[in-house]
C-alpha cells in the first residue's frame, strides 16, 4: 500500500519512486501546498497539467474548518479536493511554531486558540493520527514540536524529547487504527526529526525515530532562521543518520537553490508555499532567477516569462500582458503566474531526476545555481 525504492543514485543524491494507492510519484518531488484543501489560485486540472503529482494539506486548518469528520463525510480529502493523486497531510506541528502566541503545550499535546473564532482546539498525538485517518491522506505526519530558530539549547532539547515521545504515541495510534483510512487504503506515518542546528540533538532525535521503524522520515525545524549554510550542514548529517531505504522529506523548504543542494545531500521530498505565494505577488521563477512581473520595463515585451517553458501561461501570454493583468488588479494575473511557477518547480525536479540518472548532478547543479544567482532582469 506504500513503498519507496531508490532507482538511481549519484553520490548522496537519489532518484526513486514512491508508490501509494493513489498512484506513483517519482522522487525527488516537490509538493505544492493546499493548506485548507485547495492549492490557491488553480484548479486541480491546472495543477495536474503543470506536472504536479503529489500535494500537501494541513491537518490543523482542516480540523478547524470544516472539520476532519466533515471531510470524511464528504468522501475523504481526495474527493473533497477533486484530486485523485497522492496527498500528504502535515499534522499541525508547524502551527506549534507559527502560532506560538495562540497555543499552550505540555506532554499531553497542544491546545490552540483558534485564529478563526477563538475557541479552544486541542490536538494530541493520537488525535492528530485520527484526524489524518479521517482525512484519508496517503502520507500522514506525527505531531511534533518545532522550536524557533532563536531557541536556546534547553528549549531545543525539550522539543526533541517531546517530539520523540509523541512519535511513539503516534505510532501506537497508527498501528491500533490498522493503518487504514475510511476508504480502505493504507496510510504511511512519517516521523519528524528535530534538534535545531545542534548536531548532538539532531543525532539523538534521529536515533529515537529510527528505532520506531517508520515508513519515512522528515527533517523538521529548518528554514526557521538558521541560515543557508547551517541548514546544509544539518542535511549532510541527516544523510548519515536516516535510513537510506526510507524516503526523506525536508519540510517547508522550497527555494530552488535549497532544493538542488538538499537533493545532493540525500533529500527526496519537499513542500513550500513559494510557487503559489510568489505567483500571487507577481513574481515568476525562471532558470535565470526571479522575474518581477510588475516591472515597468516589461510593459512592451511580447516574449513569455521563459521561452524554454511549455506551461499554459508561457504558451499564451506575453510579459507585457501579464504586467497589465497585475497592474489592473485582474484575478487572472495571479493564476497565470502561479501556473508558470508550479510548472517551473515540476520541471526543476524532473531535471534533477534526469541529472541523477545520468550521473551528472554535480555539474548540472553548478550550472543551475550559477544561472539562478540573483534576480533575472527583463
Amino acid at each position: 500500500m506504500f513503498s519507496f525504492e531508490v532507482i538511481h543514485a549519484s553520490a548522496a543524491a537519489r532518484a526513486g519512486r514512491i508508490v501509494t494507492d493513489h498512484g506513483e510519484v517519482a522522487t525527488p518531488v516537490f509538493m505544492p501546498v493546499g493548506t485548507a484543501g485547495s492549492v490557491k489560485g488553480v484548479t486541480p486540472d491546472q495543477l495536474a497539467a503543470c506536472g504536479t503529482r503529489m500535494i500537501l494539506a494541513n491537518t490543523y486548518h482542516l480540523m478547524l474548518r470544516p472539520g476532519a469528520s466533515m471531510v470524511a463525510a464528504l468522501g475523504g480529502l481526495h474527493r473533497f479536493m477533486a484530486w485523485d493523486k497522492p496527498i500528504l497531510t502535515d499534522s499541525g506541528g508547524y502551527q506549534v511554531f507559527s502560532l506560538a502566541h495562540l497555543r499552550r503545550i505540555d506532554d499531553e499535546g497542544v491546545v490552540f486558540r483558534s485564529h478563526i473564532d477563538g475557541r479552544e482546539a486541542p490536538l494530541t498525538p493520537a488525535g492528530a493520527v485520527e484526524m489524518q485517518r479521517l482525512l484519508g491522506s496517503d502520507v500522514i505526519m506525527q505531531l511534533d514540536q518545532c522550536p524557533p530558530g532563536s531557541a536556546d539549547r534547553a528549549e531545543v532539547a525539550e522539543a526533541v524529547r517531546r517530539s520523540a515521545e509523541w512519535a511513539g504515541l503516534c505510532r501506537q495510534a497508527w498501528l491500533k487504527a490498522g493503518c487504514l483510512a475510511p476508504a480502505g487504503h493504507g496510510q504511511a506515518l512519517f516521523g519528524i526529526q528535530q534538534g535545531g542546528t545542534d548536531r548532538d540533538l539532531r543525532a539523538e532525535s534521529a536515533g529515537r525515530l529510527v528505532d520506531l521503524d517508520l515508513p519515512g522520515y522528515a527533517i523538521g525545524g529548518l528554514s526557521v532562521g538558521e541560515g543557508h549554510e547551517r541548514m546544509l550542514d544539518i542535511l549532510e548529517q541527516a544523510d548519515r543518520l536516516l535510513p537510506a531505504c526510507k524516503p526523506r522529506y525536508l519540510m517547508g523548504v522550497g527555494e530552488p537553490r535549497d532544493i538542488i543542494q538538499a537533493v545532493a545531500r540525500g533529500v527526496d521530498m519537499f513542500d513550500c508555499v513559494l510557487p503559489t505565494r510568489n505567483g500571487r505577488n507577481a513574481q515568476a521563477f525562471t532558470w535565470s532567477g526571479r522575474l518581477r512581473l510588475r516591472n515597468a520595463q516589461l510593459a512592451g515585451q511580447s516574449r513569455p516569462i521563459d521561452e524554454s517553458c511549455d506551461c499554459y501561461t508561457c504558451r499564451n501570454f506575453s510579459r507585457g500582458a501579464l504586467r497589465h493583468l497585475f497592474m489592473a488588479g485582474e484575478m487572472l494575473g495571479p493564476t497565470l503566474a502561479t501556473i508558470h511557477n508550479l510548472r517551473f518547480f515540476a520541471q526543476l525536479t524532473a531535471a534533477i531526476r534526469e541529472a541523477i540518472r545520468q550521473g551528472d548532478l554535480e555539474r548540472k547543479a553548478a550550472q543551475w545555481l550559477a544561472a539562478m544567482d540573483g534576480c533575472s532582469e527583463p
